[in-house]
């Protein structure tokens, strides 16, 4: 296959050969259990924890801040039924387009969705309504998995703040803690959470050319948590079970390859987004580009073809080799149209008439002459 025709890297990303090499000799040679006295198991504790704290670099966090999972979908979980859990009178308020690992968990518990503008930006104001002294989690997704926006994360959680120093101000002991869902915003965006002003924010290595299956979850000391998964109290007791040593030493290193080189790979991205949306607007009649142009991720290109049926399209272009998506690969099995568009505004003909190409290391500005190409003698038949 022509790598340079995958267009689906907001689903997953071909691991790094880099952080192959690094996962490989703890798959033989050092595959001991880091829970174990004796020395060989040891020395795998210590890379283990080597890898925490490269992690906890890039999140200006320390080491012990930060929790391991099986991905960003079990990051998320631990994050909101962890504090929905331990405050079991509490409630959330999220956004309308999280990732279904929000919001079907959210769904257990007492939450609230708050909407977004027409371009996919949180309405600050009303999510500043729909808080009460019951609040305890506030979880917004740093961008958009489907449309790439990016939010105001610092804006919130400035105002989160004020909220914060109002309940102190009238006595009230009810914490709010503010969560954010950084899958795909770890390979281009600045992740340091006092910068950022999170209290949780999780991570997934599956998007970020590492293995899948990998992920953390970032906690600020003093979050009060339920765990979710007992056992022998790995993970601060947040996350039993024997950690997956590989996929850790592959998610420290992939962190490490994206965060160094995220500015230079956004600047090469973001003009091959933009001639791509150019392409799309002068030559498609009508075509609605979905999201926010400007707080966007350099990767995103998310587009409505009036009259076109997208499931169509998705396998007439599969067929010349050109992979993309209709939505989340979370919910591809769903026949329901993108409650992220939807929460745009977007009706459901016109959700059912969208695509989404996200570009990576291998894209090119020939390969998305070809892709363009291809959508037109597609639509013409």
């Amino acid at each position: 296959m022509d790598t340079s025709l995958y267009f689906d890297y907001a689903a997953a990303t071909p691991v790094d050969p880099f952080v192959l090499e690094a996962m490989t000799p703890y798959f033989s040679d050092r595959f001991y259990n880091p829970s174990a006295m004796y020395g060989p198991a040891q020395a795998v504790r210590a890379d283990l924890e080597e890898a925490r704290a490269r992690i906890g670099h890039w999140l200006g966090a320390r080491p012990s801040e930060v929790v391991f999972t099986a991905g960003g979908t079990e990051a998320n979980n631990l994050a909101i039924r962890g504090v929905l859990e331990q405050f079991p009178e509490g409630n959330m308020v999220t956004s309308r387009m999280e990732h279904d690992s929000v919001l079907q968990t959210g769904e257990r518990f007492a939450v609230r969705e708050a909407p977004v503008t027409a371009e996919g930006i949180m309405d600050i104001a009303a999510l500043l309504r729909l808080i009460d002294d019951q609040t305890v989690l506030v979880s917004v997704m740093y961008a958009n998995n489907e449309i790439g926006t990016i939010q105001p994360i610092r804006n919130i959680a400035h105002a989160i703040e004020v909220v914060r120093r109002d309940r102190q101000a009238r006595g009230i002991s009810v914490p709010i803690y503010f969560h954010s869902d950084a899958a795909q915003a770890a390979a281009y965006l600045d992740l340091h959470v006092s910068r950022l002003g999170v209290d949780l924010l999780s991570i997934n290595g599956g998007k970020i050319y590492g293995p899948k299956g990998s992920g953390a979850l970032f906690v600020k000391s003093g979050v009060r948590l339920a765990p979710q998964l007992l056992g022998g109290g790995q993970e601060r007791g947040l996350r039993s079970g024997t950690e997956n040593v590989p996929a850790v030493v592959g998610l420290a290193t992939a962190l490490d390859l994206v965060q160094e080189n995220r500015q230079v790979e956004s600047t090469r991205l973001a003009p091959l987004r933009d001639y791509f949306l150019d392409e799309l607007s002068l030559k498609i009649p009508g075509v609605l580009i979905n999201g926010s142009r400007k707080l966007r991720l350099p990767n995103n290109v998310h587009v409505t073809l009036p009259g076109q049926d997208n499931e169509r399209l998705l396998f007439a272009l599969g067929e010349q080799g050109i992979l993309c998506a209709a939505g989340s690969a979370c919910s591809a099995s769903s026949d329901e149209p993108s409650h992220v568009l939807d929460a745009l505004g977007v009706s459901e003909a016109a959700a059912r008439s969208s695509l989404r190409f996200t570009l990576g290391h291998a894209t090119t500005r020939q390969s998305i002459d070809r892709v363009v190409t291809a959508l037109l003698q597609i639509m013409s038949l």
